[in-house]
């Protein structure tokens, strides 16, 4: 069953504002030196030519040299700069980050300006950053014109896309790569997922789990009532399962951005005997939200096939399914692990 929420962990994905104010995070003088990168990026090619390049909305970023000191307002974008070996100097909701992300570990020393939301742009500034990367899929403008008050080039990046999550992910991915002059590193990042996805598609086609029908899907409780959400065609949960053989079988309407689809536990009983799969991390937001609870009072919920069959799977905790091509890794790992086992 459904044993946690995660109504709270997309609070910034679709924020649109970002506030100076209303902000307990410290906002200290920065540190002399931005914090380090894990052992295992010691010998990482780096550019030092200047770079200029156009952002996902068609803006021109021009930097004397590749970015070294990041803000980053987003946890997709926060995983890609680990990913390619840059510890930002500044993050939006380290803790969270530390809690729904484990493909890459935050150092300590990384200053939380706060929620993703509304950071502390005080805070942010004072880290003395040479670029920042923000998240601005639908609230571009607003988040664009507030920092274009301060001399420091931005970023905006479109970290989703329900047409081709999967290539979206890879072409952040890129951008970031191509900011902080890491190009190299990230062809060798994509050549390693890419060989992932390969092994595991080919480790189901040879298994009985071939052709699988699947739902993925998180909830909360919603007053009375549980209120679930299908990752649907064009999300990138989603369509990392199809890539490796299963068959997504939520149809149901989706946003344009993250597939996502909204329905209730009457609604998941018309996915006929799909497999479940659900997060298995735990929302520190909600910690009185019981969904487990609630689902398991409703004799509806426990008569779908999955349920009373025991085929529904939680994902390793700190799956982050809105991730990087490590967090997609990841996601790729979970479903060969539950289903060829």
């Amino acid at each position: 069953m459904l044993k946690h929420t995660i109504a709270a962990a997309l609070a910034g994905v679709t924020a649109l504002a970002l506030t100076a104010c209303g902000q307990t995070t410290d906002d200290s003088s920065a540190k002399d030196e931005a914090p380090r990168a894990s052992a295992e990026c010691d010998g990482v090619k780096t550019s030092t030519d200047p770079v200029s390049m156009t952002d996902a909305y068609g803006r021109t970023i021009e930097l004397d040299k590749p970015a070294e000191r990041v803000a980053v307002l987003e946890w997709q974008q926060t995983e890609d700069l680990l990913t390619l070996c840059v510890a930002p100097v500044a993050v939006a909701d380290a803790k969270g980050f530390s809690t729904w992300v484990t493909s890459e570990e935050l150092p300590a020393e990384t200053k939380d300006v706060g929620t993703r939301g509304e950071p502390n742009l005080e805070a942010l500034f004072a880290t003395d950053p040479d670029l920042i990367v923000v998240e601005a899929y639908t609230a571009k403008d607003d988040i664009l014109k507030q920092l274009a008050k301060y001399d420091v080039p931005v970023l905006a990046t479109k970290g989703a896309d329900a047409k081709d999550p999967i290539a979206q992910m890879k072409s952040t991915f890129e951008l970031i790569a191509e900011a902080t002059g890491r190009e190299e590193h990230a062809e060798d990042v994509l050549d390693d997922f890419d060989s992932a996805l390969e092994e595991a598609k080919e480790t189901i086609a040879d298994s009985d789990a071939a052709g699988t029908e699947f739902v993925y899907f998180d909830g909360y409780v919603d007053g009375a009532n549980v209120a679930i959400r299908p990752y649907g065609q064009g999300s990138l949960v989603g369509e990392l399962g199809e890539e490796l053989g299963l068959k997504n079988v939520w149809t149901g309407q989706v946003d344009p951005a993250y597939g996502l689809g909204q329905t209730d536990i009457e609604g998941m009983t018309k996915v006929g005997d799909a497999t479940f799969f659900y997060t298995g991390t735990s929302d520190p937001a909600n910690p009185d939200s019981d969904v487990d609870a609630e689902l398991a009072q409703s004799k509806v919920w426990t008569s779908i096939p999955a349920v009373s069959e025991d085929r529904t799977y939680a994902f390793p905790g700190g799956i982050w399914t809105f991730g990087g091509p490590r967090s997609a890794t990841q996601m790729v790992d979970a479903y060969v692990s539950f289903l060829t086992k």
